[in-house]
């Protein structure tokens, strides 16, 4: 179970959820895949050197083992950065949650929610990703970048929040 569907209190619904884009994994795979590629070749290197001669062949294996693991380690670590952020807007609240050992969130009521803001740099407007500042009445503004479709996310608080102004009224 998410953390979002746990933080759920009654009768409060997810209306949208937001996630990193795509382009938070570009530089693992970028670096991982040329590191993975290394390693193969190491180990199929000290494999075919083994049947031939000796010495040289078990050092190749190791290496080629742990540029392996690496780029393993590499990409699967962006893997996991992307998945482990979770955004949501209910009809009560906005809830963030970044990180899986040094887990930072953030809620804020919806009626507390004094302004939302996006900055996009030409690459994030054509690709569809940008940086959401989120910022609470009276609170420091809360920054998170790299948010697929950030234009949609700030519609969807803005949403809320209004209806949240008319039903005050």
């Amino acid at each position: 179970m998410s953390y979002i569907e746990k933080s759920l209190i009654e009768g409060e619904a997810v209306l949208y959820k937001a996630r990193l884009h795509w382009i938070v994994l570009l530089w693992p795979v970028l670096i991982g895949i040329p590191i993975g590629i290394a390693g193969i070749g190491f180990l199929v290197g000290g494999v075919y050197h083994s049947a031939r001669w000796t010495g040289v062949s078990g050092a190749m294996g190791v290496v080629g083992f742990l540029l392996f693991l690496g780029a393993i380690i590499l990409i699967g670590g962006g893997i996991v950065r992307r998945n482990a952020t979770e955004m949501a807007v209910t009809n009560r609240r906005v809830l963030i949650k970044t990180g899986i050992v040094n887990r930072k969130t953030l809620e804020l009521l919806l009626v507390r929610i004094e302004s939302i803001g996006v900055e996009e740099t030409p690459l994030g407007r054509i690709l569809g990703y940008g940086t959401v500042i989120l910022r609470g009445t009276g609170g420091t503004p809360e920054q998170f970048d790299r948010i697929a479709r950030p234009l949609e996310f700030r519609k969807q608080v803005q949403s809320q929040v209004e209806g949240r102004v008319s039903l005050a009224r």
